[in-house]
């Protein structure tokens, strides 16, 4: 005989979803508590009871996009419209009085009420919200002045469940409360690159954007799964990767595969070995390099540097 299920409502601001049982608490109002996701968990345990059987390890985020501001409703759009003509915008764009008006101290309960969205390339992809109220600051950050199509923020943090449609405006994607977040354009990321001294800056310049570009654009590149992780935190943390491909680019070969396989070395720690492979152009003979990267917990890190990778 079939049981009865029964959804309870949670207390205080909590968001639910009944499915996965995740659970995230909201504090708009409170900036001194913070926000915390509960790891999943299978419908009927406990989403706060840790070592459960069923218990789901947490879902971590390792993303690149871009963060966008929307009004979930009404009101807060005529807020935010009255807190703007209480201000001084006069010659500034629309991007530039946004940015003014959240960034002074007495607007931060509008940086509060405001819905954050994560976008990758041009499709809304997350809701953001910070596990420490004081994090606001970066999203308000986030906001260029006068943004560019090269501009990229990092988000990095744990996924939660799909939100509901009156958190922002009947957009149903899932909850990704951050730890860290940082903004860079890709320009400024090539230049912080150090360049091989037998490597011309032109050519070392093409060569790296062709590569940010190449795993910015892979299908399905949210920054959800380990693979994605690892690949987003190599191309923002590990220039290595960069001076390999331009010297295949300098010995006439192309990018022809970028592969991320599990790490024959994981054990009790999740590693996998991203590879990427190189093809001349005349002889079609393929050379591959590979890292590995430690995908465990919520930071990736490198356990071992770029070296040649033989087919086993």
């Amino acid at each position: 005989m079939e049981q009865n299920k029964e959804v309870k409502e949670q207390p205080g601001d909590q968001i639910t979803n009944v499915k996965d049982t995740s659970v995230v608490t909201l504090s708009p109002g409170n900036d001194r508590t913070k926000t915390t996701i509960s790891p999943q968990t299978d419908g009927g345990n406990c989403p706060t009871c840790g070592g459960g059987a069923n218990s789901m390890p947490p879902s971590y985020v390792y993303t690149l996009g871009r963060v966008e501001a929307r009004f979930p409703r009404l009101s807060v759009e005529k807020e935010f419209a009255q807190a703007t003509g209480r201000g001084d915008t006069a010659g500034l764009t629309d991007r530039q009085a946004l940015h003014k008006v959240l960034s002074e101290r007495h607007n931060r309960y509008l940086v509060r009420q405001l819905c954050w969205v994560f976008t990758i390339e041009g499709l809304e992809t997350y809701i953001l919200i910070p596990r420490d109220p004081a994090d606001f600051d970066m999203l308000v950050e986030a906001l260029r002045p006068a943004p560019r199509p090269t501009d990229v923020d990092v988000v990095i943090g744990m996924r939660g469940p799909i939100a509901p449609p009156e958190m922002c405006n009947g957009l149903m994607v899932p909850i990704v409360a951050f730890d860290q977040m940082y903004s860079f354009d890709i320009d400024s990321l090539i230049k912080s690159i150090p360049r091989p001294k037998e490597i011309a800056a032109k050519e070392f310049t093409l060569a790296a954007e062709e590569l940010f570009m190449r795993i910015m654009q892979m299908a399905d590149n949210a920054g959800a799964t380990d693979e994605h992780r690892a690949l987003n935190y190599l191309v923002v943390r590990y220039p290595a990767i960069y001076a390999t491909a331009a010297e295949a680019f300098g010995r006439n070969s192309s990018l022809t595969g970028v592969e991320v396989r599990p790490s024959p070395l994981s054990g009790t720690r999740k590693i996998v070995e991203v590879i990427f492979s190189f093809t001349n152009r005349n002889t079609d003979v393929t050379e591959k390099y590979f890292v590995r990267v430690d995908v465990t917990e919520e930071f990736p890190f490198l356990v071992t540097k770029m070296s040649p990778y033989y087919d086993r």
